[in-house]
């Protein structure tokens, strides 16, 4: 239970990748705050939380929107006694090759993932940098490092998060804040299995460790990363890709 007493807020974290962040977090004793635009599904996440023992809220917030994150930030702090670790897992996809991209497409994209980034972590951190400690983790991807055909959007704005990550670790970490990225490669989700069985095939073969990752292997990766194990671990870009991108 190393994390118990701790107050976490989890983007996105009603399903997937989030989804097993926030119930590992919680499970190792933190109480657990899921933001969604999917509140029943947040709920059905939370009330799992719950079920293990842990504080839990399902909120609905979307992350573009600066004050209804700020709004969002403010609640958790009002119910739950304050905020220690924001995972930045939020995200969507709008894949297609840049001719055929629409500005719709890119403005989404980069809203969500990026200036959502931003938002959360600008609301969140002004609490932590009151409390002189706090944990910061945002999901980038591999395809922030090395690209990917279709995902300029995509790519562009992982590639964001990674320079803000490290930039912001800079700004803080005098506060006893670590900021941290995480950059997973391809993992099974509900996007992936959407991926015809061939094309499945091919990446594996691409993948040293000839396999798609799982969820809680990014989990893993984020509750290391909150904990006092890396506690002198900041601005640092941890790669979970089965040795894809090396």
């Amino acid at each position: 239970m190393e994390l118990l007493g701790k107050v976490a807020l989890v983007t996105g974290g009603a399903q997937g990748i989030g989804k097993a962040i926030a119930l590992l977090l919680a499970k190792n004793g933190a109480d657990v705050a899921i933001s969604d635009i999917n509140l029943e599904k947040a709920q059905e996440t939370a009330n799992e939380i719950q079920g293990m023992g842990q504080r839990s809220l399902a909120l609905k917030a979307n992350v573009a929107d600066l004050k209804e994150v700020e709004q969002m930030v403010e609640a958790i702090v009002q119910q739950l006694g304050r905020i220690d670790i924001l995972v930045n897992n939020a995200g969507i996809t709008r894949d297609r090759l840049i001719l055929r991209m629409t500005e719709e497409d890119w403005d989404a994209v980069l809203n969500v993932n990026l200036k959502g980034t931003f938002n959360c972590t600008k609301a969140a951190i002004r609490y932590m940098s009151k409390q002189k400690s706090g944990k910061v983790v945002s999901i980038a991807s591999v395809t922030g490092e090395m690209g990917n055909a279709g995902q300029a959007n995509y790519g562009a704005s992982k590639a964001g998060v990674i320079g803000f990550t490290k930039t912001i670790a800079r700004e803080f970490a005098a506060r006893g804040i670590n900021v941290n990225a995480i950059a997973p490669g391809y993992i099974q989700t509900a996007m992936t299995d959407a991926v015809p069985d061939k094309a499945k095939e091919m990446l594996k073969q691409m993948i040293p460790m000839e396999r798609l990752g799982q969820p809680e292997d990014v989990a893993e990766a984020v509750l290391f990363l909150v904990t006092e194990r890396s506690s002198y671990i900041t601005g640092q870009v941890l790669n979970v890709n089965g040795g894809i991108y090396m």
